[in-house]
């Protein structure tokens, strides 16, 4: 599959780059696993003086082989003795860096916290005293959301506030996915692009996967997602196992009731029978995989809140994967295709309704979007759209079915929210499968 997109951040990588021919640079670049972290670094080396250095789960000294061995051939450089601690590998490349431009990335950075966790007060130590001299382009890669963040923003870290660029990779625009889909398959249909969105959220690799497969209808997807040797079926344990630690099993507890619409902190301590607050702020604050929603013009101290799981396929993956887990491991992928079929027109429909909150943001047309209810899940408007500056909003009710759609019911259930925009033009839209 070609490389799509990423403009933005090729365009920032680059400015960085130049910005390094002066002074050196580090730069630290974020996002979960499968999301194309590497293959955008990796298209930024093309035409450049680059190292690229994965940091693997292994000894300091065979690491330190392998560094010193890619830095040699890469820049056409000789060493003599040998390198056994990352100290005195990254001394050498700052060293180096004194009479060359290059960029040195480090990918899998967080492993040091297990390999040696010291390497980041010596990489502090190092980067301090040298970095004036230097012409260095430093880019420190990580999949493991909350470790990164805590090494480069936790104020107790050495390495915090080094950092002089940050990139956070995010999944694919729904244009995007759309442009992708239409090039596997220009003939697909609306509810193959639900199925696309809704199953890859945008992730790379999720995409690539599919489209590599020809894997682009509904059936299809499934097929590949609930096959031997899957990709799929212990991805959600290979994403967030690591993230999570010991806890992991609660966490995941959690994680499955939101996919499952049990969305609101009391539903789901009274079914775990435990306080959740913790795991709740941990899994939004630190590892970034769930958000709170409350109604438009809610206060921020409001108890009228409701979680949900960021991630599409994470939301698919605890819903219909992790929930069934027992058919997973005795390989009945026929029980586990049938659990979605018969449940699917309730998940894509919240996709749905995701796809069109996702395309009226990435319209740049609106100040503030989201949606609103009142007590008790009363008077719901799936999509509420504000231009504050020319004073209009959208107020959209979404279904899958066109025939659903009851723009007069929608304008009753409005018309509470409506009194508190007296000086707004309102516009009422009914967004469907035809709409995408």
């Amino acid at each position: 599959m070609r490389f799509y997109n990423r403009e933005k951040e090729l365009d920032q990588l680059k400015k960085v780059r130049e910005r390094s021919t002066q002074s050196a640079q580090m730069t630290v670049v974020i996002g979960r696993r499968r999301i194309g972290k590497t293959s955008l670094l990796k298209k930024d080396m093309e035409g450049h003086l680059a190292v690229y250095l994965f940091v693997a789960k292994k000894s300091e000294a065979l690491l330190c082989q392998e560094f010193v061995e890619a830095v040699k051939n890469t820049l056409e450089v000789n060493f003599f003795g040998e390198i056994t601690r990352f100290r005195d590998f990254f001394a050498w490349v700052m060293d180096l860096s004194k009479t060359r431009n290059f960029t040195l990335i480090l990918d899998e950075f967080q492993e040091f916290r297990l390999i040696n966790p010291s390497v980041f007060s010596e990489i502090q130590n190092i980067w301090d005293s040298e970095k004036s001299e230097s012409k260095l382009n430093l880019i420190f890669c990580g999949s493991v959301y909350s470790m990164m963040k805590d090494i480069f923003e936790n104020s107790k870290e050495p390495l915090f506030s080094r950092a002089t660029a940050k990139l956070v990779i995010k999944p694919f625009e729904v244009s995007v996915i759309k442009e992708i889909l239409a090039e596997a398959n220009p003939n697909y249909t609306k509810s193959d692009l639900l199925a696309f969105f809704s199953l890859t959220g945008g992730v790379a690799k999720y995409v690539e996967t599919f489209v590599s497969a020809k894997a682009v209808t509904l059936d299809d997807m499934l097929e590949e997602v609930f096959s031997e040797n899957s990709l799929f079926l212990e991805e959600g344990k290979n994403t967030l196992i690591e993230e999570f630690g010991r806890d992991y099993t609660t966490y995941f507890s959690v994680l499955s009731l939101i996919a499952s619409s049990k969305t609101s902190r009391p539903e789901i301590e009274s079914i775990l029978e435990i306080s959740v607050g913790p795991f709740l702020e941990k899994l939004e604050n630190d590892f970034s995989l769930i958000k709170k929603i409350r109604p438009i013009f809610s206060k921020p101290t409001g108890r009228t809140i409701k979680y949900e799981i960021v991630d599409n396929f994470l939301s698919f993956w605890f819903r219909f994967i992790f929930k069934n887990y027992s058919a997973v491991e005795i390989g009945n992928f026929e029980f586990l295709k049938a659990q979605v079929v018969r449940e699917y027109s309730t998940f894509s429909g919240k996709m749905l309704e995701r796809y069109f909150l996702e395309q009226f943001k990435s319209s740049q047309q609106y100040s503030e979007i989201g949606t609103y209810w009142e007590s008790k899940n009363i008077n719901e408007i799936d999509l509420i759209a504000f231009n504050s500056v020319e004073k209009k909003v959208v107020l959209a009710e979404i279904k899958v079915n066109k025939a659903k759609i009851n723009l007069t019911d929608l304008i009753q259930k409005s018309a509470g929210l409506v009194e508190k925009l007296q000086n707004y033009q309102i516009e009422y839209q009914g967004l469907s499968l035809e709409d995408m």
